[in-house]
């Protein structure tokens, strides 16, 4: 994971340089909370997605690059006063309070944006067919049918009941769709067959879930010195997640069960999928 890591840094680096004149306080606002830190969990599930099917690596690390930034937007609007108003991320503070709130929205806007210019780049040998079908498969991921529409529901969730399909449809899109993106992108570069597809997208969707359920009890339990952001935040914004539906134990258990349906999902890449098996160990036993 550390290597992908490294790798991923490297490319977002070279994509986000440093700017003279006016420009330089939003490229920096971006390398802020982009280059440094993060897990890079989506860019290892879909490097290593695509390793299944021979995929270049400076193919997939440019797609995972995609992905980062688009995750990275995705928190530093997540961050905002008119949001979850967060002061810390990744042990550092959020990216409005060091560089003021319009120019983190500016931030979070040329990140997003930028996702689909690196994504579109010819420069890596990606047909341009399958850029196209990328693209818009980001694109639904990304918006009102995945992240964004995920957020809209959060949003409308604070304070209210919701059951425990309610909360999976928002965990789906907000958490979930990204995942599966980097999951379905490895192949589709690949030119992989409908039962592959098909097994990775099942896979993601219990991995997305898993992740999500123990960020929320990271969010109960973890220590802030460990997660790098605010804890006990979901309970007092009045959130609703699986933790509080459930309780700490059956959410516990919850996870648990979508690592061991996320591990099967698996079967039929045999000990080519053993990183990826190694991922879903991480998620469940994972303190930041």
């Amino acid at each position: 994971m550390a290597t992908i890591a490294r790798s991923v840094r490297k490319e977002l680096s070279n994509l986000i340089p440093s700017q003279e004149g006016p420009q330089n306080t939003l490229s920096e606002a971006m390398r802020y909370s982009s280059i440094e830190g993060g897990k890079r969990l989506r860019p290892f599930l879909l490097v290593k997605s695509a390793n299944l099917f021979n995929v270049p690596f400076q193919q997939s690390i440019r797609v995972a690059a995609a992905v980062e930034l688009i995750h990275c937007y995705s928190l530093v609007h997540d961050d905002l006063p008119a949001m979850d108003d967060d002061d810390l991320r990744r042990g550092k503070p959020t990216n409005h309070k060091v560089f003021g709130e319009a120019t983190a929205i500016l931030a979070g806007n040329a990140l997003l944006t930028l996702a689909f210019e690196s994504l579109n780049k010819p420069d890596r040998g990606i047909e341009a067919g399958i850029r196209c079908q990328l693209s818009q498969k980001l694109a639904e991921a990304a918006g009102m049918k995945g992240l964004v529409g995920g957020q809209i529901l959060d949003i409308g969730s604070e304070n209210h009941i919701l059951n425990e399909s309610e909360i999976s449809q928002l965990q789906q899109l907000k958490t979930g769709a990204l995942f599966r993106f980097s999951a379905e992108a490895g192949v589709l570069l690949g030119s992989g067959e409908a039962e592959d597809l098909r097994a990775l997208s099942n896979y993601a969707d219990a991995l997305g879930m898993a992740f999500q359920i123990t960020d929320d009890l990271l969010d109960v339990e973890g220590q802030q010195e460990k997660t790098g952001k605010r804890t006990r935040k979901d309970g007092v914004a009045g959130k609703a997640t699986f933790v509080s539906l459930l309780g700490v134990e059956s959410a516990r258990t919850k996870a648990q069960d979508l690592i061991e349906t996320s591990v099967r999902c698996l079967n039929r890449f045999d000990d080519r999928a053993e990183d990826l098996r190694k991922l879903s160990d991480f998620i469940l036993t994972r303190t930041h």
